[in-house]
């Protein structure tokens, strides 16, 4: 397998570093997170005028028509950056729900509105008892009225959307019909954010992003904002959400290298006993074994990115559960080795190594942590399926 980039991709992967670096300081960023939204519309515009907002989009919907490896090299860079702009939310779920799923009306209605920057969305799918469970959807959905064409009835509250207090519109995962916890019966469902009967309440995180909780009680959509077919939802959230967790394995790795990065440097001017303690061999192997375990990352992360497009489901399912165990157990070693390395200064707000730790650690959660993804591995019989 050829892996290496293409003139176009290192174009994009340079200028997006180039972005990140001249923009996204960790004063500026610390200005972002304090306007009133938790970021920036400027450099949201600025994302949407690079072509990054549309990037995974086809032409005709305002986007440029790349795939899974733009969308890594974006979020590696966003990682280094600690960029809290919504673009997983907007751009990689969302997006990814209405151009794998929706129509041609829909894709022509929302497409170009991420592409441009000017409609902010929120993919809103777990519930308090669901945790890590796609298919647990107690939120209901139902027909209003007794004719087909109606529309429906949401009610029942989703949890810790991220982004979703900013949002303009959501997309909402309800049971149609079957048990809680079935397979079958789950529909995603377009909602305006204002929409009569829908209340938002939008708090920091632990890495100081928003997310929000929302109620439904009673909101009415039509029957033109079904995604894809009512009941046959999971498949297509599936898929999505495949995309994500191989687009976060990229931002992790953007941002252990950088926390790596940083804790190198705050080795080499730190003086203790006269000497820079990087001199000190026992911290030298503790380096060593956190660029270790960052390039193995990075591995898995390209692999995730690979195969997060499989069409053979349980081979995907199995990839992406190992990305995401790797993922995991680094993000927290690296994240908790380049705060002691730098001793009580790493706990303190002012020291970026320690908001790349709050990061990681959201990240190793979304989605399900590291020790939810090994059990499944577990079950499904390891990476490499010994029955193939």
């Amino acid at each position: 397998m050829d892996f290496d980039f293409t003139d176009e991709q290192r174009m994009l992967k340079d200028s997006v570093e180039r972005l990140v670096m001249d923009e996204y300081s960790f004063e500026q960023r610390a200005r972002y997170l304090a306007e009133p939204e938790g970021f920036s519309r400027t450099q949201w515009a600025r994302y949407a005028g690079m072509g990054l907002l549309g990037l995974t989009f086809d032409e005709d919907f305002g986007g440029s028509g790349c795939g899974p490896v733009e969308t890594m090299m974006v979020m590696e860079a966003f990682g280094r950056g600690l960029v809290v702009e919504p673009y997983l939310a907007t751009v990689v779920l969302c997006g990814g729900c209405i151009r794998l799923g929706g129509s041609v009306a829909q894709r022509e209605a929302i497409l170009p509105g991420i592409a441009d920057g000017s409609l902010l969305m929120a993919f809103a799918y777990a519930e308090s008892q669901s945790r890590y469970d796609l298919a647990d959807v107690a939120t209901t959905a139902r027909r209003n009225g007794d004719g087909d064409g109606d529309g429906w009835i949401l009610d029942g509250a989703k949890r810790v959307v991220v982004h979703g207090g900013s949002a303009d519109r959501l997309i909402v995962s309800a049971r149609v019909s079957g048990a809680r916890r079935a397979r079958d019966g789950i529909a995603l469902f377009l909602v305006d954010a204002n929409a009569p009967g829908l209340t938002r309440r939008e708090y920091p995180t632990q890495d100081r992003l928003r997310a929000a909780d929302i109620d439904l009680a009673g909101v009415r959509v039509t029957d033109a904002d079904v995604i894809g077919v009512a009941g046959a939802a999971l498949p297509l959230i599936e898929s999505v959400v495949a995309q994500a967790i191989a687009a976060l394995c990229a931002e992790a790795v953007g941002a252990m290298a950088a926390a790596y990065e940083e804790t190198v440097e705050y080795l080499k001017v730190r003086k203790q006993f006269g000497v820079a303690i990087g001199s000190f061999q026992a911290l030298q192997h503790r380096a060593v074994d956190m660029l270790v375990m960052v390039e193995q990352a990075r591995s898995m992360a390209l692999f995730a990115t690979m195969m997060s497009g499989e069409q053979d489901v349980a081979e995907r399912e199995r990839s992406i559960a190992a990305a995401k165990v790797q993922i995991g157990r680094a993000a927290r070693f690296v994240g908790q080795q380049g705060v002691q390395l730098h001793g009580g200064i790493g706990m303190t707000e002012e020291c970026k190594v320690g908001h790349y730790l709050r990061r990681l650690s959201v990240i190793d959660i979304l989605f399900g942590a590291a020790e939810h993804h090994l059990a499944q591995l577990a079950r499904a019989g390891g990476l490499i399926d010994a029955a193939a």
